[in-house]
């Protein structure tokens, strides 16, 4: 059943906030994905705060020219979208979308969008190998604290052979 004119409105209202909020997109093609398949890649997708939402072409197109994205002329697919909408995380769409594809070979990446530029399919999966904000994160804290507690250990040492020396002069001492 198709939509009415009233529903289709809405759909692209929606797509001009969601597409005028993202720090980045991912766009893909579901066709041979099973639906408990798709279920489980929007799972993914919410435990990152990440939407993943199927969304006709001439639906998108007239959303796009709406909203700040107007600028960018998307190309031209007859391929079944749906988009995953990053929020906060630049990155991650891209990365959970590589993995998933990895697992099912039909979801194919199409195109995506990152600072309000297009990239191309290749730009996108070398956006999926980099490391998560997160990751990132926990290495640069790791790098941080690993001279520090280098420093306490050496620190801890010397403090060790004094105390040594000390008592070696102590009992010489008595």
């Amino acid at each position: 059943m198709s939509k009415t004119r009233k529903e289709k409105e809405k759909i692209v209202k929606e797509l001009i906030d969601k597409l005028n909020k993202i720090k980045s997109a991912v766009f893909t093609c579901y066709k041979g994905l099973t639906v408990g398949e798709i279920q489980e890649l929007r799972e993914k997708m919410r435990e990152k705060d990440i939407e993943y939402k199927i969304v006709k072409n001439t639906l998108l197109k007239i959303a796009q020219k709406k909203s700040d994205l107007k600028d960018i002329e998307l190309p031209e697919t007859d391929k079944p979208l749906a988009i995953a909408f990053g929020y906060e995380d630049e990155v991650m769409p891209a990365k959970i979308i590589g993995e998933f594809s990895k697992e099912h070979e039909a979801l194919e990446m199409i195109y995506g969008i990152l600072d309000n530029k297009l990239l191309t399919k290749e730009e996108v999966e070398e956006l999926a190998k980099i490391p998560s904000k997160e990751e990132l994160l926990a290495k640069m804290v790791s790098t941080i604290s690993s001279p520090v507690s280098g420093f306490v250990n050496a620190l801890r040492g010397n403090l060790n052979n004094l105390v040594g020396v000390l008592r070696a002069i102590g009992q010489k001492t008595t």
